[in-house]
């Protein structure tokens, strides 16, 4: 591969140890150079609008911006610029909310350097790079049973359960998130049950899932 068709990264990680560990396997390649680092959301943003790298790679969890937010925000403002997410969660509504944010892959940080460099390339030639645990949850919600763009009609959540939903999704306790709203322990266990019911979930990451599918809430 020529100077001219060298892919040129951009890295972004909170971790200064892991954005060496990530530099080096990568520019292991011949064909792979980090142009920069960053380590939050806004930084990347900054360094992708003065480099206009050809892949960012960003985590999920980074101050200030997080991964899907910077993630959404570089695909509005610098289409060109493909998104690869290097991660340590491989929580449902971490990867659908990055997917819907415009990722072009999902890698876990588990991944071999050789995975991990091949997941660069894929997307840099506009192929999705999914982590096997990642691909295997996409595959199970898109073979649920449900036929193809159907929607199973969902009781709409009151302002107030949605209020509850979101602060879930931030991973709050309920304890954290009865103080933030002002209200019990026991009202939000209620608020959480009703959420169950209407969204027909078992979990809050289910809840939280289908509710990111729904468009009713978003991680920020």
């Amino acid at each position: 591969m020529t100077e001219a068709e060298t892919i040129r990264v951009i890295l972004a990680d909170d971790h200064a140890v892991v954005r060496k560990g990530i530099r080096e396997f990568l520019e292991a390649e011949d064909d792979i150079v980090v142009v920069a680092e960053a380590a939050d959301g806004g930084q990347a943003l900054d360094l992708v609008a003065r480099h206009e790298p050809d892949v960012a790679v960003l985590d999920v969890q980074m101050p200030g911006l997080s991964g899907i937010e910077a993630t959404r925000r570089i695909r509005a403002e610098h289409p060109g610029v493909r998104v690869l997410i290097l991660t340590a969660y491989d929580d449902d509504p971490y990867i659908f909310a990055l997917l819907q944010a415009g990722a072009s892959g999902y890698i876990l940080k588990t991944a071999g350097s050789r995975d991990l460099a091949e997941a660069v390339r894929a997307v840099y030639r506009g192929e999705p790079a999914l982590d096997p645990s990642v691909a295997h949850k996409v595959v199970q919600q898109l073979t649920s049973g449900r036929p193809p763009g159907a929607q199973a009609a969902v009781e709409a959540l009151s302002e107030r359960e949605l209020e509850v939903l979101r602060l879930a999704a931030k991973g709050m306790t309920n304890k954290g998130i009865g103080k933030a709203l002002d209200i019990s322990d026991r009202t939000v266990q209620g608020h959480l049950a009703n959420i169950y019911g209407k969204l027909d979930a078992g979990s809050r990451t289910e809840a939280v899932t289908k509710a990111l599918k729904l468009g009713w809430i978003v991680f920020e």
